[in-house]
């Protein structure tokens, strides 16, 4: 009885995969290996949002007078010029964007590019190409990829691959802000052949994370891309852990391809 009790279990492990967020059953309406329900509980960032950051407001006043622009960025504006996200880092996306990068379900990246496509609010219609954040060779090559191209593949523009990562550090995860900051300062760097070649490099880019916390990543590359010339800096992520809950957000729909339209193909 033992034996079939296992032999049954090993069957429904082998045919059935539980969802890869909440490790329950996959049933109707899965998008890859994630169940409709995981999808679903997806808090989207809702306005009101700071016009820089993207980070959720609490309302569209902030002190006396009437601004769209959050404290932190008023006090220290950042290098790239609009960030956006799609989602709360939190609950199924949390688990989601996890699924994906320490449980090597690469093909949560397509899925999780047509939602960040969603979010974009006009960034990807001016941009020439997007730049994913690169990782520490050490570091992509003991998890196999870059969660960060997996996306910036279905935002449907060219992928530039102009930063390095040089120095390790320790993961972002878990660290303060001010040692966030500490740990990225000077981490990355113009890959030798970009030094110097000015003319081939696209003039308006995007970035592309899984996950905004504080922004000292993407404030990072930023910062080697405004050296490096260029003159226009977006910042699109799947997730933001935002300090507030923006009060509008809301359930999604599962991320569904338009019919009859590759998005990953390259958009001029």
């Amino acid at each position: 009885m033992a034996i079939v009790r296992w032999a049954d279990q090993a069957l429904h492990a082998l045919f059935a995969p539980p969802c890869a967020a909440c490790r329950g059953p996959l049933g109707p309406g899965r998008v890859g290996p994630v169940c409709r329900e995981c999808w679903c509980g997806v808090r989207v960032v809702s306005p009101p949002w700071c016009d820089r950051c993207g980070e959720p407001l609490k309302s569209w006043r902030h002190g006396p007078e009437v601004t769209t622009t959050c404290v932190r960025c008023l006090a220290h504006p950042p290098h790239f010029d609009r960030a956006r996200a799609f989602g709360l880092y939190e609950g199924p996306l949390r688990q989601i964007i996890h699924a994906l990068k320490y449980r090597r379900h690469q093909s949560l990246g397509p899925p999780l590019g047509l939602l960040m496509r969603q979010a974009d609010d006009g960034l990807l219609a001016g941009a020439d190409a997007v730049v994913p954040v690169p990782l520490h060779p050490w570091r992509r090559l003991r998890r196999g990829f870059n969660q960060s191209e997996e996306l910036a593949r279905e935002l449907g523009l060219p992928v530039w691959r102009p930063l390095r990562r040089w120095s390790l550090g320790v993961p972002q995860a878990g660290l303060s802000a001010d040692l966030r900051q500490a740990n990225v300062r000077d981490a990355y760097t113009l890959k030798r052949r970009w030094i110097g070649a000015v003319a081939s490099r696209p003039t308006r880019v995007i970035l592309i994370d899984d996950v905004m916390t504080t922004g000292a990543t993407l404030e990072a590359c930023s910062l080697v891309l405004r050296e490096a010339g260029v003159e226009w800096i977006g910042a699109l992520t799947a997730a933001r852990a935002a300090t507030l809950s923006a009060p509008t957000a809301g359930a999604t729909q599962p991320p569904q391809r338009p019919r009859g339209r590759h998005l990953s193909a390259p958009r001029r």
